[in-house]
């Protein structure tokens, strides 16, 4: 029975860190938790044809892209980060969609939230 493999999705939820992003200078001015949910599609080619370690897309290089670029820079609002990290990973690795989940705990908001998030897609052009 033969197949052909046309999707090759990489997930990684749960990728947190802290940083300084926020509008209101009490956001800024302590480290807050953020977690980020990371998909990406990547082209079928770089499906693994054996089952060895040294043949799949190296995940852990997801992870530690999003923190790098998630702590590196400062910014106000989640949609920026969002979208820049959507730009990191399209621009450092071969995937070809990104969608990715940001999520900070305690807004400042005036009725109680647990936590805000957003999501983006991007892609290739």
């Amino acid at each position: 029975m033969a197949h052909t493999v046309d999707t090759y999705r990489i997930r990684l939820e749960g990728i947190r860190f802290r940083a300084r992003h926020g509008v209101s200078p009490a956001e800024r001015e302590l480290p807050q938790d953020f977690v980020v949910n990371l998909e990406v599609a990547l082209p079928a080619s770089l499906l693994p044809s054996a089952d060895a370690r040294a043949r799949v897309f190296d995940y852990d290089q997801l992870a530690t892209l999003i923190v790098d670029e998630g702590t590196s820079t400062s910014y106000l609002l989640l949609e920026t980060i969002g979208a820049r990290l959507i730009s990191r990973v399209l621009a450092d690795t071969p995937a070809t969609e990104v969608v990715v989940q940001v999520k900070k705990f305690g807004p400042p908001t005036a009725v109680s939230v647990d936590a805000v998030a957003i999501e983006l897609r991007g892609s290739r052009r």
